[in-house]
């Protein structure tokens, strides 16, 4: 096993996503250009024999232009010649550029006579020394024929002449073997040069296709929001960047190492398969502390991941999982069924990878901490509000239910309250507010103001104007600066109103959402009477005062702007949705409409909503049982 140690900030891929180029240290081959220069000459064929391209060597060969040639038939621009009808060349080449196609194996004919038309008409006489070579697509299909083939009628010449020269007694048999040994020399070279051409080409697809993969995995892993979707996508995703076989992800926890084995493609484990303290020799803890550890034959993938069903694979490498500050998260190991260690432009490719999943990582932890410290703020924050708002009274033949529905999102508390109570000269209070923000801090600023209130309400007498006139200036003294919304409303009956079953609702509005009341047979209406500014921003003015009849079995309701706002919408559709709710619900028992409300007008809430609901039952019934309960 060879370990290598990090790179140098900068040299590597680490955090620089996939626009970073492999190879930077070298020039970008043009491998057009190195076609057309070839000493060689070649010739490009569709697999239907149709000519695509010639390089420089092959239109002299020739005695051609690619305009002569490109997109017509091999044999009609070199047809045989017709004054040599026992010259096989043409049916040779045939038989062999099918063979080719059909294997997709390179072939060697023999050497072949094939007459080439010469300008001005008629053919010349040529030898020829050719290989047919498939390019194979990515589907593993033959997408062309490289043809090649070399003009050796001087050699056939020389050999022929050399032989005469021999058979009448001139000794030039060194001529002849030096005529061949050239020939073979230069044969060998174009051998090399051919495989060194297919070796680039691969090479340059094999990279193009694992940037490809490290592009489309680096997008997956930015939309993650937890570790096992990140698990998910790099098992889905990291074949394909990677090249690998298998793949293994050991996340830091701790002095120890959680190791889950992903495979090279589909579904991720759903626990981790086995754990390895940090400290341990093995080469995915080594990387899981900083180091890059590469292996060839010699030392196996199974025996480097310590995993039940790790594969044995012979290659294999080790990366950490670092976003460049602090210690590593963790590593990724990655196994290959070949031998062949990766060079190093594979390598800078895995540490991008590596980086990917890092920063991915990174980020899921970031946001499962800020989770976690809002639901913590969350749960406190509920527990406080819960503890305040406590089972309302139900005095005689006024029935009163409440509700309060936290938001959806886990990062959303706030200062929601009501309130509901009997006074000491016998009429029943009840209160809606909301104090601005969404955090533990109005939550805690809500039981202050909710305490004053009570308290005020107690001592004053006075109607609920001035209740609330007194409430806001006892608030600015002390020192409580935040802003708040809030209805007090008052249910008062005089001896009076009490023979005709008749009571009066007193109430004062600090810029909160309208009340709702409904008489029975009647439409829903909003007691849309002035509102007056918001609670701590003017404590020295006074605040209005509000008064309409109540009918025995007139429902009230107040209600937080959570019941009837929405972000895509206007204030007064919300509450238009919410007159045609309670028109339709209003018959229902005191209980079943708030329920039924709630769930018709807030399916999923994204605020805080509060609700207190008031009945007026007649004298003469019995109020129906039923405590209110938050």
């Amino acid at each position: 096993c060879a370990v290598r140690a990090p790179r140098d900030e900068g040299r590597g891929l680490e955090g620089s996503g996939v626009s970073t180029e492999v190879g930077d240290a070298l020039p970008e081959p043009d491998y057009a250009k190195v076609f057309d220069e070839a000493p060689a000459p070649f010739l490009l064929l569709t697999p239907d024999l149709v000519i695509v391209h010639a390089n420089r060597a092959r239109l002299e060969a020739t005695g051609t232009t690619l305009e002569e040639q490109v997109g017509r038939h091999l044999f009609e621009v070199f047809p045989m010649n017709p004054d040599d009808p026992a010259a096989d060349g043409l049916r040779n080449l045939r038989a062999s550029l099918e063979l080719t196609r059909e294997t997709r194996r390179p072939q060697t004919m023999a050497l072949q006579k094939y007459d080439i038309p010469v300008p001005g008409g008629g053919f010349e006489e040529r030898f020829w020394s050719p290989r047919n070579v498939p390019i194979l697509g990515e589907d593993g299909e033959v997408a062309l024929l490289l043809h090649r083939s070399d003009d050796i009628t001087d050699y056939v010449r020389d050999r022929e002449a050399a032989r005469s020269a021999v058979a009448a007694g001139k000794q030039w048999s060194e001529r002849v073997q030096q005529v061949e040994g050239d020939l073979f020399e230069r044969t060998r070279e174009l051998e090399e040069l051919n495989a060194e051409l297919r070796r680039s080409g691969e090479r340059e697809r094999r990279t193009a296709g694992r940037l490809a993969g490290l592009a489309t995995a680096a997008s997956a892993l930015a939309a993650v929001e937890t570790v096992p979707e990140l698990l998910e996508h790099v098992a889905r995703h990291g074949r394909g960047a990677t090249g690998a076989e298998a793949v293994v992800v050991a996340l830091r926890e701790g002095a120890e190492l959680s190791l889950t084995f992903l495979g090279g493609g589909g579904p991720a484990a759903s626990a981790p398969t086995a754990r390895v303290p940090l400290s341990s020799e093995t080469p995915v803890a080594a990387a899981a502390r900083g180091q890059v550890v590469v292996a060839g034959e010699g030392c196996r993938y199974a025996a480097a991941v310590p995993l039940p069903g790790a594969p044995e694979l012979p290659a294999w490498a080790a990366l950490p999982l670092s976003t460049g500050g602090g210690e590593p998260l963790g590593a990724v190991a990655v196994g290959w069924a070949e031998a062949q260690p990766p060079d190093h432009d594979e390598l800078r490719l895995l540490e991008a990878f590596a980086a990917q999943c890092a920063q991915a990582l990174d980020r899921v932890r970031r946001l499962q901490d800020e989770r976690r410290r809002a639901r913590a703020t969350r749960t406190l924050a509920e527990a406080l509000q819960r503890s305040l708002l406590t089972e309302p009274p139900q005095p005689d033949h006024l029935q009163i239910a409440v509700r309060y529905l936290p938001a959806a999102q886990d990062a959303q508390v706030g200062g929601d309250w009501y309130d509901a109570f009997l006074t000491r000269d016998g009429s029943t209070t009840i209160v809606i507010g909301d104090v601005t923000g969404h955090d533990k801090v109005a939550a805690a600023e809500m039981a202050q103001m909710r305490g004053v209130l009570r308290g005020v309400a107690q001592a004053v007498t006075d109607p609920p104007g001035e209740i609330m006139a007194v409430f806001d200036r006892a608030l600015h003294r002390l020192g409580v600066s935040t802003l708040a919304t809030a209805v007090l409303a008052r249910v008062e009956q005089t001896p009076a109103e009490r023979a005709s079953g008749m009571r009066t609702l007193h109430w004062s509005n600090a810029g909160h959402p309208p009340p709702l009341v409904v008489e029975p047979g009647r439409a829903p209406r909003l007691l849309e009477a002035p509102a007056d500014l918001l609670l701590g921003l003017a404590p020295e003015l006074d605040r209005g005062d509000h008064e309409t009849p109540l009918v025995p079995g007139a429902t009230v309701l107040l209600y937080t702007d959570g019941l009837v706002e929405r972000r895509d919408e206007t204030l007064d559709t919300g509450l238009g949705r919410l007159l045609a709710v309670v028109g339709e619900l209003a018959h229902l028992p005191l209980e079943e409409f708030v329920d039924a409300l709630l769930e018709r007008a807030v399916p999923e809430p994204g605020d805080d909503v509060a609700v207190v609901a008031l009945r007026a039952h007649p004298e003469d019934r019995p109020r129906p049982d039923g405590a209110g309960r938050p």
